[in-house]
């Protein structure tokens, strides 16, 4: 049968993962020699996990992973999130299974319900999120595997609100939150109690100046703030409408996406580990792939040093 939350030592999770990962979605449209390259480069520098996103028309989440995983020795690849509608939950299952077995527990699966404008393109139905994702982890943990597999992977379910954190906590080893803000992650911690992991997303701008970091940031926020389960998370914040016009007020843009000098992104990661965050994923907001590795590199001095 498939891995199951019970079977899985969330605390040497944690340790293992370490305080700092990295959020790209580059590597889903890189080809595998470079994102080889960058993901070895991102483990050198000492982050403790790479995640990576799975978009429509990139790289399906899962061979992308054993890419990245065969181009580094120790980082944990993480999917952030995997799409439940790109694959039925027995495929999700072995395919983890497989990745665990084959490089040594290195691998976590997380996995999503997307949003309904992402899922229509892809046919399905896009429902009640939270039942849906409930029905997937209960067809996952039914599903046969007869492979070797010394070490199950854990699972992470991206989750916002107070229904999905309370799923993560019961059926995951914990959540993987995405543009959000240390008050969320606040609200999460206490949602889901002491012990699941809670590893929140954050991207960054590495530059002073301020109308051109803050534009580079609004390009990167657009695509987020059309989709529902983002604005409403917000409005529980206390965010209002106003903030979400012309790609988002001042403020919200501060706030999700923090600009300047690498001493500024490292003071903002901290106080998401001060709200109660385990690991927190940065993401270089940059327009390559190399671009980003060099940002990583420069914040790495002010945050693992």
């Amino acid at each position: 049968m498939g891995s199951t939350p019970a079977r899985i030592d969330v605390r040497a999770l944690k340790l293992r993962l370490g305080k700092v990962g990295v959020w790209l979605a580059n590597p889903g449209f890189e080809a595998a020699d470079t994102s080889r390259a960058a993901a070895a480069s991102i483990e050198e520098l000492g982050y403790g996990a790479l995640w990576i996103g799975e978009l429509l028309g990139g790289k399906e989440a899962l061979t992308n992973a054993a890419v990245l995983l065969s181009g580094t020795d120790d980082i944990i690849v993480a999917t952030g999130i995997a799409n439940i509608w790109a694959r039925d939950a027995t495929a999700a299952a072995a395919g983890a299974d497989a990745l665990s077995e084959a490089w040594g527990g290195r691998f976590v699966l997380g996995l999503g319900v997307s949003h309904a404008p992402l899922v229509a393109p892809r046919g399905h139905d896009y429902g009640r999120p939270v039942e849906t994702m409930r029905a997937y982890l209960d067809a996952m943990d039914r599903a046969p595997y007869n492979a070797p597999l010394p070490e199950p992977p854990p699972r992470v379910l991206a989750a916002l609100r107070t229904k999905m954190l309370r799923l993560a906590a019961e059926r995951a080893q914990g959540a993987h939150t995405y543009f959000v803000t240390p008050e969320h992650t606040m609200r999460a911690r206490e949602i889901l109690g002491p012990d699941p992991l809670l590893a929140p997303e954050q991207a960054f701008v590495l530059d002073t100046h301020a109308e051109r970091a803050r534009a580079t940031a609004r390009d990167h926020m657009e695509l987020y703030l059309k989709l529902p389960n983002y604005l409403n998370m917000l409005r529980e914040l206390g965010w209002g409408d106003a903030d979400f016009e012309d790609g988002g007020s001042d403020a919200l843009v501060d706030a999700i996406v923090p600009w300047g000098d690498p001493d500024t992104v490292a003071e903002r990661v901290r106080a998401h580990h001060k709200a109660g965050a385990d690991h927190v994923c940065v993401q270089p907001v940059a327009d390559t792939l190399d671009k980003c590795v060099e940002d990583l590199r420069r914040l790495a001095n002010a945050l693992l040093r």
